[in-house]
């Protein structure tokens, strides 16, 4: 039985999801999916940070709540759906990767609506969090690591030099023809990674 990993790679009111398993060490793509995490997929939604901004810090705090509880049922729904379609393949869905952006840890709520700059980091780490709250309630072994140290990671892990591993990773996507995105690409370079690397004690 080949363990299977899903990767995400997120954005605001979406992510790419990679799922992906091992044969006899080499990796191959299971599905490929672009998972919506809002209902109604409008700025509105997809950047409740800055929607909040307009609104009354009380406003603000429940819209942004209500955001978040969207995100996480959605997320938990595209996981699940994706244990359910690969398990009775032959691939239980054990583990899972998500990039992580490069922020610093969010301040309270009105000092993030004082700034551009942070409103922009918690709406995109409200999402990265909605993914990572469903896949603990999954009971996925989960991997989180920083989109700039992404390519360093993989190859130390894998042994594989950066440039042979952008290739490999770029010759994955070539059975789902175009187009095979950077979000993709990246998504399948840490699901390879997780699945790769031993677990830690």
């Amino acid at each position: 039985m080949n363990h299977a990993a899903v990767g995400f790679r997120a954005h605001s009111g979406w992510a790419s999801l990679v799922a992906l398993t091992l044969i006899d060490g080499a990796p191959m793509i299971l599905s490929r999916r672009r998972v919506h995490l809002v209902e109604t997929f409008t700025y509105t939604f997809r950047q409740p940070y800055h929607t909040g901004e307009k609104m009354p810090l009380d406003e603000a705090k429940a819209f942004i709540s209500r955001v978040n509880s969207e995100a996480k049922r959605l997320a938990l729904r595209a996981i699940k759906d994706m244990q359910k379609t690969l398990a009775p393949q032959g691939y239980p869905l054990t583990h899972c990767g998500l990039l992580l952006a490069s922020g610093r840890p969010l301040p309270p709520l009105p000092k993030i609506l004082a700034s551009h700059a942070l409103i922009h980091t918690a709406d995109g780490e409200l999402f990265r969090g909605a993914i990572l709250h469903a896949s603990f309630r999954c009971g996925l072994a989960n991997t989180t690591v920083k989109e700039r140290d992404l390519l360093a990671l993989a190859s130390e892990a894998l042994r594989i030099k950066p440039a042979v591993l952008t290739r490999r990773i770029a010759d994955l996507g070539k059975p789902f023809g175009p187009p095979w995105t950077q979000d993709e690409k990246f998504a399948s370079m840490i699901a390879w990674l997780v699945l790769a690397s031993p677990p830690s004690d």
